[in-house]
């Protein structure tokens, strides 16, 4: 039986990831709420996934090195889709675009630093980089998660598997 490779995982991972957080979308309104969370625990279980399959193999030098190759290779196969997702979703759908300018021109008003010239002219640079700021941070925060949950992960597995030669 042919095990899956840790990108097709990181796809899965990815794939179940949008079609929750669609779903999160679509039956509350937006990403405001706690629900989102599951999306995170989807990606944390999709890497230690791939890093117990691997513990799990009969791969040879199972070092901490090996293990953080294979949960890269999944997280950067999350991470791609969820950037494509995050980038298209919001091309998709202006009307996160807009409720942020609404927000952000209550936000300018209400601190009463202002013009109204200025706050227009800021609200509309936000509106013109929205999307490249939201992308943006989507790649540093899956890029940080996965790299966090896979350096955890090899650390415990690597140690877990050093235990398990030890004792041989």
């Amino acid at each position: 039986m042919k095990k899956t490779s840790p990108n097709i995982k990181g796809l899965i991972t990815g794939i179940i990831m949008i079609v929750v957080s669609i779903l999160i979308y679509l039956t509350r309104g937006g990403y405001d709420n706690n629900l989102q969370y599951i999306a995170y625990a989807i990606y944390v279980s999709g890497v230690m996934w791939a890093l117990y399959d691997y513990y799990q193999s009969n791969a040879e030098n199972k070092s901490f090195k090996s293990f953080f190759s294979i949960g890269f290779k999944c997280f950067i196969a999350v991470t791609f889709l969820m950037v494509l997702f995050t980038f298209i979703f919001n091309l998709v759908d202006p009307s996160l675009k807009e409720q942020m300018a609404t927000n952000y021109q209550k936000d300018l008003e209400g601190k009463g630093n202002y013009t109204p010239v200025e706050i227009n002219k800021m609200v509309q640079t936000a509106k013109d980089y929205f999307n490249i700021q939201i992308t943006s941070r989507a790649i540093f925060g899956y890029l940080l998660i996965g790299a966090m949950v896979t350096v955890i992960g090899s650390v415990l597995f690597s140690q877990q598997q050093q235990r398990r030669e030890h004792k041989k």
